[in-house]
């Protein structure tokens, strides 16, 4: 339990932000427990097939708009390797530098519409939660004893 109240302190000293983020509304969704990590973990692992979102755009709803760079760090951790990063993209729908022609092949074969310069084509492939529906994930799911 210290080391929860602790992650809460520096969270708030680093961010101005309680855990959970600063829009209750966005946030209301997540177990206030969660690190900014896990969070952008559960955005991350909802993205359908044949869609991609933005770096901002998680940021955004996970309650801390401010912070699309600090998405792209989580990014990096080798634990969330397995969720489907390629479907994250910058705003303009630009790729990642290093990893294009990868994250290219990966998209194209979930059929995400692209521009004639390989830069995504927002307008129509852009996930909406909203419109588009968020899939269905088993921990989402009550327990029932």
């Amino acid at each position: 339990m210290a080391e929860l109240v602790e992650c809460a302190r520096l969270e708030i000293a680093y961010t101005g932000n309680c855990i959970g983020g600063s829009n209750p509304s966005i946030s209301a969704s997540f177990n206030v427990m969660k690190t900014f990590n896990e969070q952008v973990y559960d955005i991350v692992a909802k993205i359908p097939a044949g869609r991609v979102v933005t770096f901002g755009q998680i940021a955004k709803m996970i309650g801390r708009p401010r912070m699309a760079r600090f998405v792209g760090f989580a990014s990096n951790n080798k634990n969330s390797w397995h969720l489907p990063w390629h479907r994250v993209v910058f705003k303009d729908g630009r790729l990642i530098p290093g990893y294009e022609e990868q994250q290219y092949r990966d998209l194209k074969s979930e059929s995400v519409a692209f521009n004639r310069d390989k830069t995504v084509n927002m307008e129509k492939s852009q996930w909406d939660p909203e419109r588009d529906g968020v899939p269905m994930d088993v921990r989402d799911l009550p327990l029932v004893f």
